[in-house]
């Protein structure tokens, strides 16, 4: 089983929203949709997949703004983490899985960037890492609801003990490719690089 992944660079803030698709079932999820909402309707009538889910990765404004407008004309289901304080269908927790077709999403809680924060791994293929990871660099955790030591924990506890060849895709278009790999990025990401916690936080603070 191999799914259909597609990356659409969305509005002024350099996002990115996915549809990721099991053809043979002719379902799809749709990952933080924001703006440019015709891309992704677009997509999906041309190839003929019905939207199952609609993923928040996080419920900052630019990843959700075009929930109910998504949800209310393809009928699909909002997914966020419980701790999500926005209106969603279905609530979910470290370790579950979202079925699309014959794909099986397995959620991360990854907080840091927020306390909902997840990423959204297809074991052996692929990580949507959200506002977590990015190509280059990490999210930021001077924001309301954002943690240092959590974003430490959830990158250096988590994301980099996955498999390296796994591709990932970011949530921004923030770096000099718009896709990459946990391999890659621990080998070129400078806030992978092997630091204490406390260095971390020193990294991260550093400026303010």
């Amino acid at each position: 089983m191999k799914p259909t992944v597609l990356q659409i660079a969305v509005g002024q803030m350099a996002n990115f929203t996915y549809i990721v698709a099991d053809e043979e079932y002719g379902e799809a999820a749709v990952i933080d949709p924001s703006w440019d909402l015709d891309k992704i309707f677009q997509t999906l009538k041309k190839n003929n997949w019905q939207a199952k889910y609609i993923i928040n990765t996080h419920t900052h404004f630019d990843h959700v703004i075009g929930n109910e407008q998504m949800a209310e004309i393809t009928g699909a289901k909002i997914v966020q983490h419980k701790n999500s304080q926005l209106k969603k269908d279905i609530a979910v927790s470290d370790g579950d899985t979202i079925e699309i077709g014959s794909i099986r999403l397995r959620v991360l809680y990854t907080p840091g960037h927020s306390k909902d924060s997840i990423c959204l791994l297809l074991d052996d293929q692929f990580i949507l890492t959200g506002d977590t990871l990015f190509v280059g660099n990490c999210g930021r955790v001077d924001l309301p609801g954002s943690n240092a030591k959590e974003m430490y924990d959830s990158l250096f506890d988590r994301l980099t003990k996955l498999d390296e060849k796994l591709i990932l895709y970011p949530g921004h278009n923030y770096g000099p490719t718009s896709i990459s790999t946990i391999g890659h990025e621990k080998k070129t990401n400078y806030v992978l690089r092997p630091r204490s916690k406390q260095e971390f936080l020193e990294l991260m603070t550093a400026g303010e």
